[in-house]
């Protein structure tokens, strides 16, 4: 989400917030070309054009993502017009407002700004998913049989929460249309897609657009435009429909900039999901292992959840987050120590397994609480080195769910203390090939803050929570309650590069 999005709509401080959600909107319309726009014949959708905005770009499994927040602050202080709203918006110090949690309107960093306030909390108290999520700009798969049948490449970067929309506007609009569609999604952050690194972590020079894909971002989009409006004959409609980047097979030492180099390359496919994937279970054991089969016997992990300590966001599939939060691939192991995390683990891998596509996490869990939050990080765990002698667990992907709604978007209930409910987590889509001797680890918790706002665990209105408590969560883990991973795994022998 960026400052241009709203840059067509000047002062908007001075205007009511339904126009900033209308600007908001349009963009998304205009980008995926959408109810009969004239003379378009072709579209470059490039990290933009929410699928579901309710489901991944401003809430996620029912919680709200907290990018709304700061890029708010950010653009309400680039567009304030007022000298004093633009003085008492530069005063504020984002940081120590997201340490001192809780906000409420007329007492939030966006107080001189109340038509960005009133953005912000309306988006943040309104959580269940009606007509106010199901909008064309802002919810493009309900609408994909009005948008313009024309060819449009889908791009984005697994450090991007538009990851997912780029995923689901392309295999949703292949269904529906007979254009043209191609999906790219790349090792990058939001926007980021001439860089070769993401956080902490480096992914070679196979990594960029640049040199790789085309010549530079610009001549990917120019190529594109050239075959379905100019209609040159270039070979634009001959490349693959699918190119993703698989991350790692790097040396795992540290480059001179200080980065891991988990290193990676780029492979094609005719569809996605990649038609050779094969659906493998891993299970939770309660000693913390992963394995393909289920425990044994009964079993279970306990943990208390406390919302004034939630566990911290490193890094991830963030968009304008700064200064609070940054984007990319960081090192988890601090997170290994945290009395509410719970971390389960392969043994060191003796093959190479590689991971390329969406992602579920299945859990049996109970709790205390009327409502609270489970949260799970899928993660290469590379080994211990001399550069780094506590390893590197670098993130892949991650997702969350708010358990009031694990049944129905529409329609949240509360808890029962004690009883036992099968969830579902969806975690963004990734790409990883985990070497030999590495680890897959998925670290269960029920925070990632500030990327996403804390579950109060007391089943209170959304964003207008006032009496937090503590939970204690239960996370089940045998054979009558097999919680698992789902990975789309590639077979070794079906691996094709670009």
């Amino acid at each position: 989400m960026r400052r241009a999005r709203l840059a067509a709509a000047p002062a908007l401080v001075q205007r009511p917030h339904r126009h900033l959600r209308a600007s908001y909107a349009a963009h998304t319309q205009a980008a995926l070309g959408c109810l009969d726009p004239p003379g378009l014949a072709s579209q470059f959708l490039d990290c933009g054009g929410f699928s579901n905005a309710y489901r991944s770009g401003i809430r996620h499994g029912g919680a709200f993502d907290l990018k709304q927040a700061t890029w708010a602050f950010r653009n309400a202080l680039a567009d304030a017009r007022d000298r004093e709203v633009k003085v008492a918006l530069a005063a504020q110090d984002i940081g120590a407002w997201f340490r001192r949690m809780l906000w409420h309107r007329g007492d939030s960093p966006l107080a001189a700004a109340p038509e960005y306030e009133d953005y912000l909390f309306e988006q943040w108290t309104h959580g269940v998913f009606d007509h106010y999520w199901r909008q064309p700009g802002i919810f493009a798969e309900g609408f994909y049989d009005r948008y313009a049948d024309v060819p449009i490449v889908h791009l984005s970067g697994w450090y991007d929460p538009y990851a997912r929309t780029a995923m689901e506007n392309y295999v949703g609009l292949s269904r529906a249309k007979r254009s043209r569609m191609q999906l790219i999604l790349g090792p990058w952050t939001h926007g980021d897609r001439s860089s070769s690194h993401a956080g902490e972590v480096e992914f070679g020079p196979a990594a960029p657009v640049d040199g790789n894909l085309a010549a530079d971002i610009f001549e990917l989009r120019r190529r594109w435009f050239d075959r379905w409006i100019k209609g040159r004959v270039n070979g634009a409609d001959e490349e693959p429909p699918v190119r993703v980047f698989v991350m790692g097979g790097g040396s795992g030492r540290r480059n001179r900039d200080g980065r891991l180099d988990h290193g990676g390359h780029w492979r094609s496919a005719v569809e996605w999901p990649l038609p050779q994937t094969r659906w493998t279970r891993l299970y939770l054991h309660a000693d913390g292992s992963l394995a393909a089969a289920p425990a044994a016997g009964s079993g279970a992990v306990d943990y208390a959840f406390d919302p004034s300590d939630p566990a911290p966001t490193v890094g991830g599939a963030i968009s304008s987050g700064e200064p609070v939060m940054h984007a990319g691939a960081f090192d988890q192991n601090a997170a290994a120590h945290r009395s509410d995390v719970l971390v389960f683990a392969t043994p060191p891998l003796d093959y190479e397994l590689e991971v390329t596509g969406p992602i579920t996490v299945r859990l049996w869990i109970a709790s205390d609480a009327p409502d609270t939050d489970f949260t799970a990080k899928l993660i290469d765990v590379h080994p211990p080195s001399a550069d780094f002698p506590c390893g590197f667990a670098m993130n892949l992907t991650e997702g969350l769910l708010r358990v009031r709604y694990r049944d129905s978007w529409e329609q949240p209930a509360p808890m029962v203390p004690g009883e036992v409910y099968a969830i579902t987590i969806e975690l963004f889509p990734t790409a990883n090939l985990f070497c030999r001797g590495h680890r897959l680890r998925l670290d269960i918790s029920s925070s990632n803050f500030p990327h996403f706002d804390v579950n109060p665990n007391s089943g209170e209105p959304e964003g207008a929570w006032r009496q937090p408590r503590i939970a204690c969560n239960r996370v089940f883990a045998e054979a009558a309650r097999p919680s698992h991973v789902l990975l789309p795994v590639i077979p070794p022998d079906e691996r094709h590069t670009a």
